[in-house]
């Protein structure tokens, strides 16, 4: 059985392809690195690339992603509605075929260890990779961002990163790195710019605030759609289903006198998963099966990465 790693990595950069494009080559001029999904927003002003490879060649195609982000994003001019510490925000590792979470957290120390020493960008490690029961969450990690981490890294013992500098790279900020099981990333769209509508619902269903298990939960106002989007990490899709976490949403936006007017998947999806996009009516944008994930590394792989 052929081994094979996902990688997720999430950039500062929604608003000029080129950029994506370059980090993008980058990724593939390593032989084993195959792009499965690339998905650019202007108003979080964020993409998240998804890409496979043997693990093997795995670090070395994340380190020159991220090395080509810390060249061509300026973190001290960015701006958008998603969280972030730095131009490469986050980079997790997911085991497929043949790998467990073991090989994976390895991956993640080594590519973390490369980042800090080589690039002299901050790195904290999050999720099964996290060296304290704080930074599993990455949204502690996460926590100022990256104007409030200018300050707090060097003076709070606490903000310490794994690897690299104590000090922020002020052009490329700093990076976390992980291993995790899949996840769903899901946004759902409102017919509505009231904010507080999106915040009520989002913590309806957020685990944080009482919702459902394995669910992570903000709710942005979109400028370019005029809309309010809730945005969801199902980090076990298995607990909480997409068709579960949307029907939670239509019937608290029932509730408000608001309609769903669409829905996103942002990279890929399990196959297992799928089944939901159909039975529960979820409208989704640009929905095909190269959405599912089993099915697009079939097609970017053939049999060419054996």
């Amino acid at each position: 059985m052929t081994r094979l790693v996902e990688c997720i990595p999430n950039f500062s950069e929604g608003q000029c392809p080129e950029i994506i494009q370059s980090i993008a080559d980058a990724i593939i001029s390593v032989d084993t690195a195959r792009i499965l999904d690339i998905h650019s927003d202007r108003d979080h002003n964020r993409s998240v690339i998804s890409f496979i490879s043997k693990p093997e060649q795995a670090v070395e195609a994340g380190f020159r992603a991220i090395k080509k982000a810390w060249e061509l994003i300026n973190m001290a001019s960015h701006r958008g509605v998603h969280p972030r510490i730095g131009a490469c925000d986050v980079f997790p590792f997911v085991p497929l075929d043949g790998m467990t979470m073991d090989n994976a957290v390895l991956l993640a120390s080594e590519l973390g260890k490369r980042v800090g020493e080589e690039l002299g960008i901050p790195v904290y490690l999050y999720e099964f990779a996290a060296r304290t029961e704080e930074r599993k969450n990455l949204a502690n990690i996460r926590r100022g961002q990256y104007e409030g981490l200018l300050k707090s890294i060097a003076e709070d013992p606490n903000r310490s990163p794994d690897f690299g500098p104590a000090k922020l790279n002020l052009k490329s900020g700093a990076t976390a790195i992980g291993a995790r099981n899949a996840l769903i990333a899901f946004n759902v769209f409102l017919n509505t710019e009231d904010k507080a509508i999106g915040r009520k619902i989002s913590n309806s269903i957020s685990e944080s605030q009482g919702g459902f298990k394995c669910v992570k939960s903000l709710a942005f106002e979109i400028e370019s759609r005029k809309q309010i989007q809730i945005s969801m990490n199902l980090t076990d899709y298995k607990v909480t289903s997409i068709g579960k976490v949307y029907e939670k949403i239509k019937s608290e936006a029932d509730k408000m006198g608001v309609d769903i007017v669409s829905s996103e998947i942002i990279g890929l999806i399990p196959f297992d998963s799928a089944a939901d996009i159909v039975n529960f009516n979820i409208r989704v944008e640009g929905f095909s099966k190269s959405k599912i994930l089993e099915e697009r590394i079939k097609q970017v792989t053939k049999a060419d990465i054996n």
